[in-house]
């Protein structure tokens, strides 16, 4: 991402889609959906509708071949920092394709979409009359906790670096020392 190294970041947050099941998990519900076609099919089977069978292992072939796709997708992420005067968004999607917009944090507005029923459901940063959406993984509570930090962040960009004096003999005032 595009940052001098010597700003500190005011804010850095990287987003990603949500995963409700880790490999195990995926593993754990594919055998117990194997199991149970198994078991429906040996019903089947002794019914003499043996046809059957074919299409519960097809279910079986089609929801793993849903949970890879699923898995694949997964690696997409969204990087978002800003410092005093840069507003780096980077985009990376699940084939690995990368997007990155750099925007000024003083020229910068953000926007959210609310829907009274479900909360925030969309944050955008507007620049320039070009709207960029962001967090557009995370749930309507994760968005507005998350537009809360970037607002206090671009807010704290515009208005400039704050600098304290340096601690030197000349512009310290030391409280006189007790007497004996």
């Amino acid at each position: 991402m595009a940052s001098s190294s010597s700003e500190p970041p005011l804010f850095s947050a990287v987003v990603t889609p949500h995963r409700s099941l880790d490999r195990a998990g995926v593993r754990t519900v594919i055998l117990l959906l194997a199991a149970a076609s198994g078991a429906l099919g040996l019903v089947f089977v002794a019914a003499g509708a043996w046809p059957v069978t074919g299409f519960l292992g097809l279910d079986v072939a089609l929801v793993y071949w849903a949970f890879r796709i699923n898995r694949r997708r997964a690696v997409a992420c969204e990087h978002v920092l800003v410092t005093p005067s840069v507003l780096a968004v980077r985009r990376v999607d699940h084939t690995g394709a990368i997007a990155e917009w750099t925007l000024n944090p003083v020229w910068v507005r953000l926007d959210r979409e609310v829907d009274p029923d479900f909360g925030l459901m969309r944050i955008a940063l507007v620049s320039h009359g070009r709207r960029l959406v962001v967090g557009a993984w995370l749930s309507p509570a994760e968005r507005e906790s998350f537009a809360a930090a970037l607002a206090a962040a671009l807010g704290e960009a515009r208005r400039g670096p704050t600098r304290t004096p340096a601690a030197s003999p000349g512009n310290r005032v030391d409280p006189p020392a007790p007497g004996p």
